[in-house]
């Protein structure tokens, strides 16, 4: 054997041992040994109380001890005393190596065992050995307790199974979420004793057992819930296979309580609903707010409202741009609180003038309703409804391209309500003369569909405004 000494990679010095032997003459010639071949020995100690001692003081790189020792106790007994306190390797040099010894000997888990006598190469290859073993075993200690308590620290349930569903850990997470201890749950199968069910139906869910059948290596699922002694906890779940080459080894489920995302989900549900109710409110505040100036048209915004939602949902618009129609509507004529109410409620036509006054209710509804943040483009809708495609409408005479489709929308609810309702200069025209009159202007001022879906609910839907 090379005389050189061996280093730790960690501490690079010379290895530290402790000799524990009873007869002085052998521990002289093992002290020898070590010294030849570059070990330090920080002590030798000739029976099992001292030598515990020295090993708690001194903690040694590495302990040779005798399994026979004077004193009440054997090398054995000593050997698992220290490693009760302490982490250090040891290897047993004895004479006896009888089955009930080893059968002692192996309870402490040794890092060796040598016969006496033996020989110097014998010695340092033991050493050696049994060095890299604990350096091995330690590093595989020192992950398993940063995994340890990893796993227990997760907020999401874990589990594992082997191939047959039986659960082989579980952190504590999902003790807490399924009312056992770890312990307890270590027992139980996942497929007969963890009750998954479907939110929707509350049918039980055999999620392993579906799982087999797939062919993805991970699946996530949503929409279900755990069924434990007390209550449904809605959960999201992660599985995935663990496997060794082709064969299944086990599985994976991760579980996430989702109990406070879904109640927060439903608070905003209902925070919505209620913005939505106030929104709605207010849109119907303004519109009673404008009728107040014109009692006589009262209700007109409203119902030009409910045919333009008509048309847009005939038209098979996005959900979102009918309700903006229908917003648009109740407020297209807003802008008549600026105009004076005599001019409003005349019984008579009016004259240039006047007319001149109202044409400015586009205009000066835009401004009222340009400042409110909606998530339609209201205040433009509104500011276009009396535009008309030829470009004959006001206020700013634009063509077919440049007035957006809401306002095609409204235009023709518009003229179809106007000319079907009673005004204080003449009485209600009815729905056919309105037909009429938006069949004329079909394609030249009013949208072409637009009036064809209008026609199409009034003559085939049996649409009325006293609905």
């Amino acid at each position: 054997m090379p005389s050189y000494p061996i280093k730790t990679e960690s501490s690079n010095r010379t290895l530290r041992i402790l000799i524990v032997e009873d007869e002085a003459i052998v521990a002289l010639d093992i002290k020898a040994r070590l010294q030849i071949l570059g070990y330090t020995v920080i002590g030798v100690a000739s029976n099992g109380i001292a030598a515990i001692e020295i090993a708690l003081q001194q903690s040694p790189d590495l302990i040779l001890m005798d399994i026979m020792l004077e004193g009440d106790l054997d090398g054995i007994d000593t050997a698992r005393a220290i490693n009760d306190e302490n982490s250090i390797p040891v290897i047993y040099i004895t004479a006896y190596a009888d089955d009930e010894t080893l059968k002692r000997a192996k309870i402490t888990e040794p890092f060796g065992y040598i016969i006496k006598p033996f020989e110097d190469r014998e010695l340092s290859l033991t050493i050696e050995m049994a060095l890299y073993k604990h350096k091995a075993e330690s590093s595989i200690k020192e992950s398993r307790r940063w995994l340890e308590t990893t796993f227990n620290s997760i907020g999401d349930a874990v589990i594992t199974t082997n191939q047959h569903g039986t659960i082989k850990s579980a952190n504590k997470t999902a003790a807490i979420m399924l009312g056992y201890s770890e312990k307890e749950l270590c027992t139980k199968n996942f497929n007969t004793e963890i009750n998954m069910v479907d939110c929707s139906t509350l049918n039980p869910l055999n999620l392993l057992i579906d799982f087999k059948k797939k062919s993805e290596k991970t699946i996530s699922i949503d929409n279900i819930a755990l069924k434990t002694k007390l209550k449904f906890i809605p959960v999201s779940v992660n599985i995935s296979r663990i496997k060794d080459r082709n064969t299944l080894m086990g599985t994976v489920v991760v579980m996430r309580d989702i109990s406070q995302i879904k109640e927060s989900e439903m608070a905003l549900k209902n925070s919505l609903k209620q913005l939505r109710r106030a929104f709605d409110e207010t849109v119907s505040s303004l519109a009673i707010m404008s009728e107040k100036r014109d009692p006589y048209t009262s209700g007109h915004q409203e119902r030009v409202a409910e045919l333009a939602t008509r048309i847009a949902a005939k038209l098979r618009l996005p959900v979102e741009q009918i309700n903006c129609v229908r917003i648009a509507g109740l407020l297209h004529d807003i802008g008549k609180i600026s105009i004076p109410a005599e001019i409003l409620s005349k019984p008579t036509r009016l004259t240039d003038l006047e007319m001149n006054l109202v044409k400015i209710h586009p205009e000066a509804g835009y401004e009222i309703l340009k400042g409110i943040s909606f998530p339609w483009p209201v205040a433009k809708i509104v500011l276009q409804h009396h535009e008309r495609l030829n470009g004959t409408g006001y206020p700013k005479g634009l063509t077919k391209n440049f007035i957006l489709p809401e306002s095609k929308i409204i235009a023709v609810a518009d003229v179809v309500e106007a000319m079907s309702s009673h005004r204080p200069y003449r009485p209600a025209l009815g729905f056919t003369k309105a037909i009429a009159e938006i069949v004329k202007g079909r394609g030249i001022v009013y949208d072409a569909d637009v009036v064809d879906a209008c026609i199409s609910i009034i003559e085939h839907e049996t649409f009325s405004f006293a609905q």
